[in-house]
Parts: C-alpha cells; sequence; structure tokens
C-alpha cells in the first residue's frame, strides 16, 4: 500500500455557483448527482451559465472520480466514475471531489472499484470529522489514506474479471425491471387507466374494501431471531416475535416516502410511519391493490408543509374502482407466473452480488 495523493494528478472541490437560479446552460454536478453511485444525469443542477470561459478549468474529464466529502455519515466517501457522454460538458460543483487520476500508474476504474472496496470505507471514520447534521473529511486527510500500489497490467486484469460481472449484475437488474414493466402493462391492458377508470368499474371507498392497519414503534419488540419482518415505508428494518398487518397486504408511507408502496406477501409488523393495508380477499386481491397503489399519487392527499404525510382518515375515503373478483383472479395468476421468472433471475442476481462481493475482497482486503 502507499499514499494515496500520490496516485492522483488532481484532488479538489468543485466550483462555487449558486445552483437553481436558472434551469439552463451547463450542467453542474451536485451532492445528489452520485447519490446511485455513478453519474446520473437527470440530477444535475444548473445556474443559466452559457459561457464557459470562467469555469474552462472545472469542466470534468473522461475517468474523472466524484466524491463525496460532505454528508451525512452513512453517504461519506460515497463516489462514482465519470464517463464523458459524446461532447457533453458538465461543471464539477462545490460539495464533491473531483480526484483525477494520473495515467502512468492508476486506471480510472481501478481506483473507483477500489474506492467501493470495505478496505477503504474502513479508513474513512478515521479522518471524518462530525458535526450536528453531517460529516465531512479534508482533501489533505484524503491524500494521507492508503491506495494499493499494483502494477498497470494488473490492474486492467482485476478490472477486467469485476467489469464483467458487473456488467451481469446490471443486465440482471434490468431483467428485473423489465418484468415489473410486463406486470404493469398488463394491469392496464386488463384493467385500462384505473385513476380516472376508463373502464367504468364499479367504484368503492377504501373503507369498503380494506382495513387500514397503524403502525407502532418496533422498539420493545425487536429481537433479531423474531418471526415476523418489521418494516417501514423502506422496506425491512428488522424482526419481531409479533406482527400487526396480515399477509398479502401492502405498505404505505405515513411519513416521508407516501408514494413508494411495497408489497408484503407475509405477515408484518408495521412500524408508526408506514400503514398496512389488508384487502377484503372476497371483492378485492392484493396484487390489484398493490398495482392500484404505484399508480395512484398519494401526494394528492398530502397536508404537511415540510415531510410529506398521510391520514387514515383521508386513505379510507379513497375511490377506487374494484373489476370484477374473476378478472382480478386473472391478473393475480399472471403476476405469478411473472414471480417465478422474477425468482430465478433474483437468485440469478444474488450469486453474481456475491461472487463480485467475494472478489472486491480478494483483490482489496
Amino acid at each position: 500500500m502507499a499514499r494515496l495523493g500520490d496516485f492522483f494528478a488532481l484532488i479538489r472541490n468543485g466550483a462555487n455557483i449558486k445552483q437553481g437560479l436558472d434551469d439552463s446552460g451547463y450542467p453542474i454536478t451536485r451532492i445528489e448527482t452520485i447519490s446511485n453511485r455513478t453519474v446520473d444525469r437527470n440530477k444535475m443542477g444548473y445556474a443559466g451559465i452559457n459561457d464557459l470561459s470562467k469555469y474552462r478549468d472545472y469542466v470534468l474529464q473522461d475517468g474523472d472520480i466524484l466524491m463525496s466529502h460532505i454528508n451525512s455519515e452513512k453517504h461519506l466517501a460515497k463516489t462514482a466514475l465519470y464517463q464523458k457522454n459524446d461532447r457533453e460538458e458538465v461543471i464539477h460543483g462545490m460539495n464533491l471531489l473531483l480526484l483525477r487520476p494520473n495515467t502512468d500508474c492508476v486506471i480510472s476504474k481501478y481506483a473507483f472499484y477500489y474506492f467501493s472496496s470495505q478496505s477503504f470505507l474502513r479508513q474513512i471514520p478515521n479522518i471524518t470529522k462530525k458535526s450536528v447534521n453531517q460529516a465531512s473529511f479534508t482533501v489533505s486527510a484524503l491524500k494521507e489514506l492508503s491506495f494499493p500500489s499494483v502494477p498497470l497490467n494488473e490492474q486492467l486484469k482485476i478490472v477486467g474479471v469485476l467489469e464483467k460481472i458487473d456488467t451481469l449484475i446490471e443486465m440482471r437488474k434490468q431483467q428485473l425491471a423489465k418484468l415489473d414493466e410486463l406486470v404493469k402493462a398488463r394491469f392496464v391492458e386488463m384493467f385500462g387507466d384505473v385513476i380516472t377508470n376508463t373502464q367504468s368499474w364499479e367504484t368503492y371507498t377504501w373503507a369498503d374494501v380494506l382495513s387500514v392497519k397503524n403502525g407502532r414503534n418496533q422498539k420493545n419488540v425487536e429481537n433479531p431471531n423474531g418471526q415476523y419482518p418489521i418494516c417501514g415505508s423502506g422496506g425491512v428494518m428488522g424482526y419481531a416475535d409479533d406482527y400487526i398487518t396480515k399477509e398479502n397486504s401492502v405498505i404505505i408511507g405515513r411519513k416521508g416516502n407516501i408514494n413508494k408502496p411495497i408489497l408484503m406477501r407475509e405477515k408484518y409488523w408495521n412500524v408508526d410511519t408506514a400503514f398496512g393495508l389488508e384487502p377484503k380477499p372476497d371483492v378485492l386481491l392484493v396484487d390489484y391493490l398493490y398495482l392500484y397503489c404505484i399508480l395512484f399519487d398519494f401526494e394528492i392527499l398530502n397536508k404537511a408543509v415540510t415531510i410529506p404525510s398521510l391520514t387514515k382518515a383521508d386513505l379510507l375515503k379513497i375511490d377506487m374502482p374494484i373489476p370484477p373478483i374473476d378478472l382480478q383472479n386473472q391478473f393475480a395468476a399472471f403476476v405469478e407466473q411473472v414471480d417465478k421468472s422474477k425468482f430465478a433471475v433474483q437468485k440469478a442476481l444474488d450469486e453474481s452480488q456475491t461472487l463480485f462481493d467475494s472478489l472486491m475482497q480478494q483483490y482489496f482486503g
């Protein structure tokens, strides 16, 4: 291992530009740009800059690495590799570090993989400075961290192996996304636009066809060996010995993520920031309810100024078209078949991810 700073020709913060006043001009990176560990061009900022002469030195180059150095602790040192699209020009903005590899001794993709490794991330707490709402580290402290001194030909081999598995993982994820789109397309084909009720199905309020279960704090029921998952709008948060909501139901956020429903096939303990929706199976199947919740914009029920929130009373007033139960059963049978395909793809994805993680451990420790 050697000193990190010796492997990069440039490490610095971006241009101090106030974004958001004008949504035209050249795009500018911001913290959200790399929130998914990729450079998301839909999450760039703008400031009406149409002349790059003042910021030419801050335009990203192909192979530059962006790293979050001011963020919440869990997102600190999140990294993305910039790969230029055609002739695009992107300005490097504040609050993301730019690391430009010295191509004589390091390959950009190799550096990116190393920065995603546990070996690197374990070093970050040693240079982290904490404040009330965020954490940070300095460029000078980052430069002193360890970086593997590996010959370029060996780096190329490592990158080649990891890229192949990375590509396979991405392909599996795309397959899952396409299967989800297939279910949505079938839903619309069978039931039309359920929000505007283009098929003129008979409508019922939620109070008529389902129960809304209030969540409760999980503090006193958490048990790592528990039988039932503890869930919020973000998914599983732990396990408990008891449950609140029955199987074949839907979770929706009471606060925060109010537009991200989750389909649950098993019984679960929903926390106090989420509602559990239990459909009455003689009139409403969970597969239909879940797709309806995906398409429904719960934001129209939000009355909060800061954190989006929903009330049980407002949910029970939702007027929803309900197709005949036999038609819902046909849709549920289709979903069941698609789920079998998803299970196989997910298994292959998990195996690929396990292999990738194992190789990352082998290469970087």
